[in-house]
């Protein structure tokens, strides 16, 4: 009999174990793969957008943890927008508004409401450019002053609206004209609005959160063209002689340092290691448990001259067989769940479907740790049976 069969038998003598144990470690593990996939799948999303868009440079507030909370005087995007290096600016308001479900049903009722990403765009931001029209048309200039929006085809598909449907954002009302689709995730399931009446609507006159650029690029050396408009924005002074409060980097340094995203795979990585914690003490109980079973076995291999090297490996194996196959289950249920979630209503335009294959990979590296630390000690243990106590053992 081959070796592993040997150990694929020993697994299978406790079908019942064995697959309880599986099934233990695969909830640890796929928690941990969909977590991770998650946070990674937020990071790709923005990082792509910017590279599509050929964003060179991103400004948001100095010290904002990320543009929900950063906001920056409107006043610096003229003045960079009027720099011949530059090739296009990008202005955006973006907050989560509250929007309200439907009209009241008299002077006394309050209408249940909800939270809705909203963004507020300048009519020649360039990001237009890369909406896909699926229905209506886009915004212009023409429809400044007329409260008029766009909406992601995830909004329209949750929230049952299309083009001349009416929705209302902190209580007035914005009448859809276009639905759009973008390569971006979260704006598939935002309301797109133009810049300047959502200010005065929402108290923010002459604010944005953030703004990208491109840069005009001629030479050779296209990152000192950037580096040099990076340091020319940040030598920019507000009417008063004082420098503007913003701060100007590459994407993805800014995506680096966005607060948001560092505490998004922070408690991923910590859940992750409580899933270790967890995985490791599940699969020591499961080995101790087989190993004082099968003492006497073990001492049986031991007399007819199996090496102590021998038990540690037979052990050991049949810890990582059952690590690898929760990695499996975990695997799979961690992808479906991630996809099933993308395609609810409530998060759907939030969380995408999948799972980067290299966080499939780390999540089969740390069920293997989980095999080797869970199994040391009792192969270990079992190395260490003398054959005549091992027999005589009950």
């Amino acid at each position: 009999m081959h070796f592993v069969t040997f150990i694929l038998k020993n697994l299978t003598r406790r079908p019942t174990r064995t697959a309880l144990t599986v099934l233990g470690l695969s909830v640890s593990v796929g928690s941990m793969i969909a977590l991770l996939g998650i946070s990674e799948n937020f990071r790709d999303s923005m990082s792509d957008t910017f590279e599509k868009r050929g964003v060179d440079l991103v400004g948001v507030a100095s010290g904002a943890a990320d543009q929900l909370s950063s906001e920056v005087d409107e006043a610096i995007v003229d003045k960079v927008r009027e720099m011949p290096e530059v090739a296009g600016v990008d202005a955006a308001l973006v907050e989560l508004s509250e929007m309200t479900l439907r009209e009241p049903r008299d002077e006394n009722d309050t209408p249940p409401s909800s939270q809705v990403l909203v963004q507020a765009w300048l009519p020649d931001n360039f990001g237009y450019d890369d909406l896909e029209i699926r229905a209506g048309r886009k915004l212009s200039a023409d429809d400044a002053g007329q409260f008029q929006c766009m909406v992601g085809y995830k909004f329209s598909e949750n929230n049952n609206k299309g083009v001349g449907d009416t929705i209302t954002i902190l209580r007035h009302k914005f009448t859809i004209v276009g639905v759009f689709k973008s390569f971006n995730l979260f704006e598939n399931g935002c309301i797109l609005t133009l810049l300047k009446e959502y200010q005065e609507l929402s108290g923010r006159k002459q604010k944005v959160t953030g703004f990208s650029l491109r840069v005009k690029k001629t030479s050779p050396n296209p990152d000192a063209e950037v580096e040099s408009v990076r340091q020319k924005i940040l030598a920019l002074t507000d009417k008063d002689g004082k420098p503007y409060r913003v701060s100007i980097e590459r994407p993805q340094k800014y995506l680096d340092n966005a607060v948001h995203l560092k505490i998004t795979k922070a408690m991923a990585w910590i859940v992750s290691f409580v899933a270790l914690f967890i995985g490791v003490i599940s699969m020591l109980n499961t080995m101790v448990m087989s190993v004082l079973e099968r003492t006497q076995e073990i001492g049986i291999l031991r007399a007819v001259g199996w090496p102590r090297g021998r038990i540690i490996r037979m052990v050991l194996g049949e810890a990582l067989f059952l690590g690898m196959a929760a990695a499996l289950v975990g695997a799979v249920g961690a992808i479906v769940i991630t996809h099933l979630l993308a395609q609810s209503p409530k998060v759907n335009g939030f969380i995408e479907g999948g799972i980067a294959p290299w966080v499939v990979v780390q999540g089969f590296a740390i069920t293997i740790v989980i095999g080797v630390l869970g199994g040391a000690y009792p192969a270990f243990r079992a190395a260490r049976l003398l054959p005549t106590e091992a027999i005589r053992h009950d």
